[in-house]
């Protein structure tokens, strides 16, 4: 999955009328360094009643699974957050005061985080708040929730909130360390990364051709001395917010577009029901070749960011439904599938002898849910299982209302203004980078996932901790390779062979430079997508200084990208592009280790503090998520629903106590 967010001002090809823009408010909420959007759901109105209960079935079946992120990204997340709120429905004091505003603050990175530590960092968040003002704040509450209740809970929440080394970061990724020991997400318990390596290779049958996915939807813990797993299924962790996936699930089903749909998430019951493994491949496997139906959505424990060794699943959803008019390019390049294998630059070995059917559509998301919520991706291509596309294809999509939300909240930001020092430069990306980016997303969805394979007998989780971050890189190269192939101008999704430039630019000072604004100073990279983009930008760079490709220039004591060739710049992303791609065909774990450790970590300290210091005065938050709409079924006087109505309405608090309400199963 790509999950990105795009920084440059962008006014270019949207699909969506400019006049909408005028009329509908983007922007929700504004907090340390994350800014809340709201985005529109186009064509809801257009769909059948059935499609709509269909869609609002599975938003409540979203929503439900909420709680089982927060426990996923820590053990004490839920206690904590139950505490906070209670504490902000219940203060009776100055709301205006220092002590209030640092609390509502710490309170709503908690929300965003689904946990105490930051979404992409992973670092745990810093109150601002004293610990006296949170202790009275405790002692006045008349009912104590759990994180309190004793004067055991009560230390460990103190010491889980104001510690700033306990607990420090979600998500290690530090070489040389015991990546599982030294993060704070509650995957693991009492178990050492060689023990769940060695659990996990005891489980693995050598050369299968259809490896199970072992780990996705599990805890390990030691219990007796013995290391096992404790399943996320009915009857085992987290059962309560499962059953409630169930019911809506069920209720989707009732109403689902077609026998192939009803049977497809009546498979993922069953899965939920086991945590049976199998039945998650069974599932996907049916899910991907549902190509008809027009609804449609993810659900349950998928990307493996959130997991230091990159297997178990963070669980999360989005509903959504096929942009007919906007999917033409999706499906052109799906269509294409087999010449765009056939012609990459990497080793024949490599390549696939058969493309299986990569099936591609732009989208309208109609709710984000746990690990896409409020963060979300702007492109997805699943299943994960490297078998499954090999023999059934997959499914890639690109969110483009979500894509065109970004876009409509970043005009005259002066982004532009401050980053790219040419004119020229300005008029390419104002005219281009819009189509340019999301294309980008089609080709790394669509393609650049699906394309290549694994030799025989090699480990799909063979570059164990470092898979994402090159899986995401192979993606991305297969992308930045092929946007300038005449190809793309051939089949009509470009009108100019010169386009692919705006997102070469983009592409690269965002590598190279404006990236750096999401880091604390004296910090490494860490985030899986931002290693990617650094990896391929500085490997470009250094390759390419013999003949001065790509350099930095300074002027007034600024520094500026500067590409003095876009075509030996392609020629690189080729090179890198073939030498991943053999990376990951061998498993070579130690070359690939060797590539992230030298590209893709350190940064330039003085060189990062003037990236700092000019973001800061374009006051240009550098996360972005969004508040979800609200859906309201409307019913006759026997009970049935006769329409759903979207509300565009609430706010941040708003939403995030609500569903602390009414979707709370693991916490009631």
């Amino acid at each position: 999955m790509k999950k990105g967010i795009l920084f440059a001002t962008i006014i270019a090809l949207s699909s969506f009328d400019m006049t909408t823009a005028a009329n509908f408010n983007y922007h929700v909420d504004r907090f340390a360094d994350i800014e809340v959007l709201r985005y529109e759901v186009p064509g809801f109105d257009e769909l059948s009643l059935n499609q709509k209960k269909l869609v609002y079935y599975l938003t409540e079946a979203a929503l439900e699974g909420r709680d089982i992120l927060f426990d996923q990204n820590g053990s004490n997340n839920l206690a904590i957050r139950q505490l906070l709120e209670k504490i902000y429905v219940n203060y009776k004091g100055d709301k205006n005061s220092k002590e209030f505003k640092a609390f509502e603050k710490y309170l709503k990175q908690v929300w965003f985080g689904n946990g105490i530590h930051h979404h992409y960092s992973t670092d745990k968040f810093v109150p601002e708040f004293s610990k006296a003002f949170f202790l009275g704040e405790v002692r006045k509450l008349k009912e104590k929730p759990e994180a309190v209740r004793t004067k055991a809970a009560l230390d460990e929440t103190v010491k889980t909130i104001f510690d700033p080394q306990y607990r420090a970061k979600r998500v290690n990724q530090a070489a040389g360390e015991d990546l599982i020991v030294t993060s704070a997400n509650n995957l693991y318990e009492g178990v050492t990364q060689k023990e769940v390596e060695e659990y996990y290779a005891s489980l693995k049958k050598p050369n299968d051709p259809r490896p199970i996915s072992y780990g996705l939807n599990a805890k390990v813990v030691k219990k007796d001395g013995k290391v096992e797993e404790e399943v996320y299924c009915v009857g085992g962790l987290y059962s309560k917010a499962i059953k409630r996936i169930i019911y809506w699930l069920d209720k989707a089903a009732s109403v689902a577009e077609n026998d192939v749909q009803r049977r497809t998430i009546q498979k993922l019951i069953d899965y939920y029901i086991s945590g049976n493994l199998k039945s998650f491949d069974d599932y996907s496997i049916m899910w991907v070749e549902d190509t008809k139906s027009r609804v449609d959505f993810i659900n349950g424990f998928i990307e493996s960011y959130g997991d230091p060794l990159g297997m178990t699943g963070a669980w999360e959803s989005i509903v959504n439904f096929k942009n007919e008019s906007a999917s033409h390019r999706t499906e052109v390049l799906s269509s294409n599938a087999k010449w765009f294998e056939e012609h990459s630059p990497v080793d024949a070995r490599f390549k696939k002898d058969e493309v299986k059917g990569v099936s591609a559509k732009v989208i309208t998301a109609c709710i984000l849910a746990g690990d896409s919520y409020p963060a979300t991706p702007i492109g997805i291509n699943l299943p994960n299982a490297n078998w499954i596309r090999a023999e059934h294809g997959s499914k890639s999509v690109t969110i483009e209302n979500i894509t065109d939300a970004y876009d409509k909240a970043s005009h005259g930001n002066g982004f532009n203004e401050e980053f790219v020092l040419e004119q020229a430069d300005r008029d390419l990306l104002d005219k281009y980078l819009f189509i340019t980016d999301n294309l980008h997303t089609d080709l790394h969805e669509c393609l650049g996932h699906g394309s290549g394979k694994l030799l025989p007998g090699v480990d799909p989780d063979a570059l164990k901790e470092h898979g994402s971050t090159l899986e995401e890189t192979r993606a991305d190269l297969f992308a930045l390779y092929y946007l300038a192939d005449q190809k793309l101008v051939d089949l009509g999704l470009l009108d100019n062979p010169n386009a692919y430039k705006a997102e070469y630019y983009k592409y690269m000072l965002n590598g190279l430079m404006t990236q750096l604004m999401r880091i604390e100073p004296g910090k490494d990279i860490e985030e899986a997508h931002m290693r990617n983009r650094k990896l391929i930008a500085e490997w470009a760079m250094e390759h390419g200084k013999k003949d001065n490709v790509v350099e930095l220039v300074k002027k007034d004591g600024k520094t500026y990208l500067k590409i003095n060739d876009y075509a030996k710049l392609r020629g690189l992303f080729g090179e890198l592009l073939s030498e991943i791609q053999r990376i990951k065909s061998e498993g070579d774990y130690d070359a690939g280790r060797e590539l992230v450790e030298k590209y893709a970590v350190k940064v330039d300290q003085s060189l990062h503090q003037e990236i700092l210091n000019r973001y800061s005065k374009l006051d240009i938050a550098p996360y972005k998520g969004f508040v979800n709409p609200v859906y309201k079924p409307v019913y006759d006087n026997a009970g049935n629903i006769t329409d759903v109505k979207i509300d565009y309405t609430e706010g941040y608090v708003d939403q995030m106590l609500r569903y602390a309400r009414d979707y709370s199963p693991l916490t009631k």
